[in-house]
């Protein structure tokens, strides 16, 4: 128990040390390890490895003791070009001055019992990130969001067909943001001086998910999740930007899934998701709301809530070789209206294309490759006429390439 605390401990400072901005679907991964990404990010009634948990901790039950360990390269590509500007220099600008982010998870995961399991799944996200080192402002500029998520979870197998888990998950959240000079006063601010080049502000919060899987007859297994908001501690240094005086919370998310085995080589899985960005003012509230930045029910970024279709397959080419296919489709969760202050955050990608394959090896350890295209999306709005009306487009396309070590 010792060694595992120990490894636990290591790939959480390995995760923290890394820049972390792996998300597609807004700010949330499409799906925690490689198994489940390259399979559009399904995942509810499929467990395939000990980062079940990050997706339902009810699978835990079901893939039995497991340790895993992943790397995943990812690369989001991020532009805004303001047109027509009085206020702001007009022109394309590039926000990859950060470019290039490496993002290891960690799962274990041991039987206790014949039925009932205990476990931990680590891993990273984030995606509120771009750094412009030649900005509309004229000076550098950008945001960084990153978030570190530890679930310990139970696990038990009520009866033969069903499984309930819960997992207790404590999130740790790193932000800065640099250049954000022109909201810094006490027109767009109620906190001036806790806007912008405060360096990095932390947040902790601990809250819960609970899974279901039911396997109702031989070829189809049906899965539920939910994960009430989590409660943050605010982002003080960054009171004068974030509604509700730096108030960031995780947002709601629950979804079911169908995993259908089709033949003993072919199974099939679908997954539906909800985030409930709205429930985070700072996130979900209009960046039109006539209040200052930092106020109680003050503007954010306008984020509508996301629906998310996840469509996946896996085929047992051989007794050493599986591979995988996926999409992933959500709604677009940015408005026109919100484009301009999303030049910090331009999370406006909606469909994806997953790929990936596991390898047996002669140890009865295995190798898992995925890879993640999320294709180029833009939106195109007004500028607020205070800032010198006009109008912005923020544009993003992503890529990602993970491997998976586990036995």
């Amino acid at each position: 128990m010792k060694i595992n605390k120990i490894v636990v401990s290591l790939m959480a400072a390995g995760i923290m040390a890394s820049p972390l901005a792996h998300a597609t679907n807004g700010y949330f991964r499409i799906g925690v390890g490689d198994k489940a990404e390259s399979m559009g990010g399904a995942g509810i009634a499929l467990p395939q490895d000990s980062l079940a948990a990050g997706t339902n901790p009810a699978g835990m039950a079901m893939v039995g003791d497991h340790i895993d360990f992943g790397l995943t390269w990812f690369k989001p590509t991020r532009e805004t070009t303001i047109a027509g500007s009085g206020g702001f220099i007009n022109g394309t600008y590039d926000g990859n001055g950060k470019s290039n982010f490496f993002i290891p998870d960690f799962g274990y995961n041991k039987m206790i019992k014949p039925d009932m399991s205990l476990g931990v799944t680590v891993w990273g996200a984030g995606g509120m990130n771009t750094q412009y080192d030649n900005s509309m402002f004229g000076t550098k500029a950008g945001v960084d969001l990153q978030q570190l998520f530890i679930a310990p979870t139970w696990a038990m197998k009520v009866n033969p067909s069903n499984s309930v888990g819960v997992s207790l998950v404590a999130v740790y959240q790193m932000f800065s943001a640099q250049g954000l000079n022109a909201f810094d006063n006490s027109t767009y601010s109620a906190n001036p001086g806790s806007v912008t080049n405060n360096g990095t502000d932390t947040s902790t919060g601990v809250g819960l998910r609970l899974g279901w899987t039911g396997q109702v007859s031989d070829m189809v297994t049906l899965g539920a999740t939910y994960q009430p908001k989590v409660s943050m501690s605010k982002f003080s240094k960054y009171s004068g930007l974030f509604a509700d005086q730096g108030n960031f919370d995780i947002p709601a998310n629950y979804g079911v899934g169908i995993a259908v085995k089709a033949n003993d080589a072919t199974t099939v899985a679908f997954d539906a998701v909800q985030i409930k960005y709205s429930g985070v003012p700072s996130v979900g509230d209009s960046s039109s709301i006539p209040q200052q930045f930092g106020s109680t029910g003050g503007p954010g970024f306008g984020w509508q809530d996301m629906t998310v279709l996840k469509l996946g397959m896996k085929y047992a080419l051989n007794p050493g070789l599986t591979l995988r296919a996926g999409i992933n489709h959500n709604n677009q969760q940015i408005g026109t209206n919100d484009a301009f202050l999303n030049f910090l955050a331009p999370g406006v990608v909606q469909n994806h294309l997953t790929l990936g394959a596991t390898w047996k090896l002669a140890n009865q350890s295995e190798l898992t490759v995925g890879y993640v295209h999320a294709f180029e999306q833009t939106v195109t709005g007004p500028i607020p006429t205070g800032f010198g009306g006009g109008t912005a487009s923020i544009k993003m396309h992503e890529d990602s390439i993970g491997v998976t070590y586990g036995w």
